[in-house]
């Protein structure tokens, strides 16, 4: 059977060149980085060289570059290392309605614990108010977080200016910048974040390995305590072979944007034009400007989304109903409610993601599939409403 894989949000497959990078890091070169011998001494060269290729890829210091074991850990050290810092300065925390869990569930968290969360809405297309943001923050807030790129609906937003504003009333500014690494351009340094989070594995590279930048001058409080390891900042031995590979494909992320930005748009957008023509009462979620390049969320009227994927698997297809750390709930997406997508809506949307590896002749075999179960599904669903069930 075909197999065609269009949930690169989730996660990428890790390419040839970044596992060939890491095997020798399973075996002969297995060093722990704090051993002062040799093997141990060029572990800690190759962690180094990684850092570097991750600081390249935002336009970050090297030494601003704190590894983790991925995108959701560099998230909670942000919120929680601010939280203990300056809980004597304040306890409000500013944020949106269309976070990662990692963000959210960590300020529910702290609500628990006596702070202060403003969740800050979105608009139609999901960008949110600058107004609403500056008029949120008090003499008590001590952060501001808002994702750079939403994993469902593929929205880029303003975060220089957001940053701007954050700045402007002496507020710390993290961004959740998992899903925008390798698919828009950050500059740490032009953006103006003080904190940013990042993962290997939705650039092709290996799961378990992330990292939170951390601007110089930026003081929060450690959230992994024990060694010395991160410059004393991020205590555990290092993943030596993940951070190597996390390395390896952000190099591969720089050299090759320009080229995958222009694949990625383009096959996603042939996509998004077959369905549209080819099977009606269908709309898209989100604008299709400032979007994650491979992003196309798709609602289908009066059907399932998971009656979609399921029909869609047997045909060796991969899509989602939503973000994969949530899948599993079937509580509707809290980004399409914040769209203000009616809830039976929400129930027929699919996200579609395409990736390096994804080429016009999947994307049309997905379609020509697509097409099929669609109908059918419809055809049932008036079935059942006429029989009232």
């Amino acid at each position: 059977m075909r197999k065609v894989y269009l949930d690169y949000s989730a996660t990428t497959p890790v390419k040839e060149e970044v596992l060939k990078e890491m095997i020798p890091y399973f075996t002969e070169k297995f060093g722990n980085p704090s051993s002062l011998y040799d093997i141990g001494l060029e572990s800690k060269d190759a962690v180094t060289h990684a850092r570097e290729q991750v600081a390249a890829l935002i336009n970050a210091r090297p030494q601003e570059i704190y590894f983790t074991a991925g995108g959701t850990e560099a998230d909670n050290w942000a919120v929680f290392g601010t939280a203990e810092k300056f809980k004597e300065k304040g306890n409000h925390i500013i944020t949106t309605k269309i976070e990662h869990h990692a963000m959210l569930h960590s300020c529910a968290f702290l609500e628990k614990e006596g702070f202060d969360v403003t969740y800050l809405d979105i608009d139609k297309d999901g960008f949110i108010d600058l107004r609403q943001l500056e008029e949120a923050i008090t003499e008590k807030t001590i952060l501001i977080s808002i994702m750079l790129v939403n994993n469902e609906i593929g929205t880029i937003e303003p975060i220089k200016e957001a940053a701007a504003i954050a700045k402007k009333h002496g507020v710390l500014f993290h961004t959740d910048a998992v899903q925008g690494l390798g698919n828009v351009a950050i500059d740490v340094k032009d953006m103006g974040v003080d904190m940013m989070s990042v993962s290997s594995h939705k650039i092709y590279g290996p799961k378990g390995s992330g990292a939170l930048y951390i601007r110089k001058g930026v003081n929060i409080d450690n959230y992994m305590h024990g060694g010395g390891q991160e410059n004393r900042r991020r205590a555990g031995t290092e993943n030596l072979a993940g951070i190597v590979g996390f390395g390896k494909a952000a190099q591969l992320a720089r050299i090759n944007f320009d080229k995958h930005v222009e694949h990625c748009s383009k096959v996603r957008n042939h996509l998004k034009d077959r369905i549209l023509a080819e099977i009606p009462d269908t709309f898209v979620n989100g604008t299709m400007d400032k979007r994650h390049p491979g992003n196309l969320n798709i609602t289908f009227k009066y059907i399932e989304g998971e009656s979609i994927l399921l029909l869609l698997n047997q045909f060796g297809i991969s899509v989602s109903t939503g973000s994969a750390c949530s899948s599993a709930s079937l509580e509707p997406s809290h980004v399409l409610s914040a769209l203000g997508v009616p809830v039976e809506m929400i129930h027929g949307t699919v996200r579609f993601t395409v990736g390096d590896f994804t080429t016009m002749e999947d994307v049309d075999y997905v379609v020509d599939n697509l097409k099929t179960i669609v109908a059918k599904l419809r055809e049932i669903s008036s079935v059942n409403a006429k029989k009232g069930w």
